[in-house]
């Protein structure tokens, strides 16, 4: 994971707003689906910056397009991971506002990217444009 986009693209965030996130980090209000023994899991967040009451999600591929191999398998909800993935990421960002949180979604495509949706992790691309989605943020 240290190595993923997702990693490259939280850490040009803390750079900009100067701060470490929290990442992966889990809201006790934030829960998925019951699983087969009746339990509702929490739901991570890519990254979380409690001063700035700020998450940001960065989506990948499969948040904007289908991924056969991946989307096919089904889950304790019923419905293909590809569905349980769109009611997720609609959940998420519902739920995290209602808690008075900021959701930013950072897609892969607005980002210097090859043909497989793959970062080139072009900072000098990159980070201007993370800056101004982020400016609000960074005081």
């Amino acid at each position: 994971m240290r190595d993923s986009d997702e990693s490259y693209v939280i850490g040009l965030c803390d750079k900009i707003l100067n701060r470490r996130a929290s990442r992966q980090h889990r809201f006790n209000f934030l829960r998925g689906d019951p699983g087969k023994n009746g339990s509702c899991a929490t739901l991570p967040v890519d990254a979380y910056y409690s001063d700035r009451k700020l998450v940001i999600e960065y989506w990948e591929r499969q948040h904007l397009h289908p991924m056969p191999f991946m989307d096919k398998r089904m889950t304790c909800s019923g419905c293909t991971r590809g569905e349980q993935r769109k009611v997720y990421d609609r959940r998420k960002r519902q739920i995290v506002e209602r808690n008075g949180i900021t959701v930013v979604v950072l897609r892969y495509e607005q980002l210097d990217h090859n043909a497989r949706g793959r970062l080139k992790r072009n900072r000098k691309a990159d980070e201007p444009f993370i800056t101004g989605v982020l400016k609000e943020f960074a005081m």
